[in-house]
């Protein structure tokens, strides 16, 4: 910039993807230092710890208060509602455990690379989101026959591709004012009020879908005839190929499985090493869709599958499913893959479609591992060790049954 600002689009300029010798940005590495993912080793833990979930925020962290604010729930109700959090609190509470996962992850494997937050596989976490049911307060203010969707605002204020704009988001009545789906007004997680990155004092909880639309720092639900078309509805999180495409909107959560990376890593490159014999591998599944009903494992990036054995909580619906095998490491470098179906068939790719702004991208997770019998240390500093560097997750040590050894001839999809 010169100084000589005409207008917003001048700081903010419309998306793009990188060039083909284009690195990381200096833009994109600070996006990346203000939000996080998952640490792969923290899908040991079936409900994620608050400091571990992945964080995604669009401008800044608002200044929000616990007392004084104010939900307020109008448009197209019969009853208008100005609720404060000892009103919410005083209604019968529900705590659902609900998968989330930002729908740019996977973004920076993409080639042409989309240009904007860099994700590679690690932006999801489940947690325990406790709160008032978003059904019944629809209820309550009474939904007029015309009302189409129900917009949700946050307190959180921004530019985006040179438009100024709270962050805002719509979903269908049919998904909002639904008992089943079980969308929530939230105020805990994990059993303790929201930590301020993850929306204190209150959020939109909405299993199944990917994060756009878990609103955070919620203060306001307003009900429309028509078709919400604000920014984040009708220009970010659509599927398109080009730029004039209008594209399909981003929505459900596309299966994904996850692999606690194995052994011990390399600082620098990731590369993870284990010694030969078997090697129990861990990890978790997930989709909006439905149930995962199959996760499978490779050792030769997707020849040859072994089917995991999957452990499912019939209690938790909206939350990831757990499994696990057995793998068999012999002397060399190794390819791990790991891809999920879901109850409707479907299956994460093998490589992913292409789409500009990197969405919903849920292509297999690939890890390199090097399987050998000598140790690699050479250094006098590299022989020492920390106790957290020595402890063994009991979990990871369990062997499966060897009926999760069976292979499959299914090909690669």
């Amino acid at each position: 910039m010169d100084g000589s600002l005409s207008g917003l689009g001048d700081i903010s300029t419309p998306g793009r993807v990188a060039g083909p010798e284009e690195g990381v940005t200096a833009q994109e590495l600070a996006l990346a230092t203000r939000n996080h993912g998952l640490p792969l080793e923290a899908l040991r833990y079936e409900v994620t710890p608050p400091g571990l979930h992945y964080v995604l925020v669009h401008y800044d962290i608002p200044a929000t208060e616990a007392d004084g604010w104010r939900l307020t729930v109008g448009g197209r109700v019969l009853r208008p509602l100005t609720l404060d959090l000892d009103a919410l609190r005083a209604r019968p509470a529900v705590t659902r455990r609900v998968t989330l996962e930002c729908a740019g992850n996977g973004r920076a494997r993409l080639t042409p690379r989309p240009v904007s937050q860099p994700w590679l596989d690690e932006a999801v976490g489940t947690a325990d989101w406790t709160g008032v049911p978003l059904a019944e307060l629809l209820a309550e203010a009474g939904i007029a026959e015309d009302a189409a969707e129900a917009v949700f605002t946050g307190a959180d204020h921004g530019i985006e591709r040179g438009v100024e704009q709270d962050y805002r988001r719509a979903l269908p009545l049919a998904t909002a004012a639904d008992p089943a789906r079980d969308v929530l007004v939230a105020y805990a997680m994990n059993g303790a009020p929201l930590p301020p990155q993850h929306g204190s004092p209150l959020r939109l909880v909405v299993p199944g879908w990917y994060g756009m639309a878990h609103v955070k720092w919620l203060r306001d639900i307003t009900l429309t005839p028509t078709p919400y078309t604000g920014f984040q509805q009708s220009v970010a999180y659509r599927v398109r190929q080009a730029a004039e495409d209008p594209g399909e909107p981003v929505t459900l959560i596309a299966p994904r499985a996850l692999m606690v990376p194995p052994g011990f890593p390399d600082f620098m490159s990731r590369t993870r090493v284990v010694r030969p014999g078997r090697v129990p591998l861990t990890g978790r599944a997930w989709s909006g869709h439905g149930p995962i009903t199959r996760v499978e494992v490779s050792e030769d990036g997707g020849a040859v599958w072994t089917d995991a054995e999957l452990h499912r909580d019939p209690a938790h619906p909206w939350a990831w499913t757990a499994w696990r095998t057995t793998w068999t490491a012999t002397p060399g470098l190794r390819h791990l893959t790991v891809r999920a179906t879901d109850a409707r068939g479907n299956v994460q790719p093998m490589t992913q479609p292409w789409n500009r702004g990197g969405f919903a991208n849920n292509h297999v997770q690939r890890v390199e591992v090097l399987c050998t019998p000598a140790t690699t240390e050479t250094a006098p500093a590299a022989t020492e060790t920390t106790p957290a560097a020595t402890e063994t997750d009991p979990a990871a040590t369990e062997t499966t049954p060897a009926a999760t050894e069976t292979r499959s001839a299914r090909p690669p999809a």
